[in-house]
């Protein structure tokens, strides 16, 4: 199995082999958070596959200043947000900003919860998944997607709050 450093040699060297096993590495994970920022099957293998080749080309210039899977998950994210970007757009919202925890409860089903993420308007689900769910925080949100943090703060709180009223139904 390649470490880290083979991997990206390989890659770079054009090895076939070490592209499949960076692919296979981590291809599920991408298409996962793809699929949760598109809410489109289509589009997330659009977006998977888009976003490995902009990293195969890119793999020279990778500096190694995070991992390649952080790497490789930034450019997934801005793949998927440049897809979805023609269709949709952020309000700039003012809100009173609260950073509280939702209490989901002990019974919440995982499936049913996806369901109640992907419910959410496009702005609301991506700002949610990548703070929530990917653990960026709202500075690195709108570095990423070229709004403001407030925007950032505002998404997130608008969206935990159609998930509470969603959850709660």
């Amino acid at each position: 199995m390649l470490n880290e450093k083979e991997l990206i040699q390989g890659c770079i060297a054009q090895n076939r082999l070490a592209q499949k096993t960076f692919y296979d590495r981590y291809s599920r994970a991408m298409y996962t958070l793809a699929y949760r920022l598109t809410h489109n099957f289509e589009v997330a293998n659009e977006v998977l596959q888009d976003g490995f080749l902009q990293a195969f080309r890119a793999m020279s210039s990778f500096r190694e200043e995070s991992t390649l899977g952080a790497w490789l998950k930034t450019i997934v994210i801005r793949t998927a947000l440049k897809h979805v970007k023609t269709l949709k757009t952020f309000d700039e919202l003012t809100p009173s900003v609260s950073d509280t925890l939702i209490d989901w409860g002990e019974t919440m089903d995982a499936e049913y919860l996806e369901k109640a993420i992907q419910s959410l308007p496009h702005g609301f689900r991506t700002v949610f998944v990548l703070i929530e769910i990917e653990g960026y925080t709202h500075k690195e949100v709108a570095e990423i997607m070229g709004i403001s943090e407030g925007t950032s703060k505002s998404q997130l709180f608008y969206s935990k709050q159609r998930l509470r009223k969603v959850l709660k139904e």
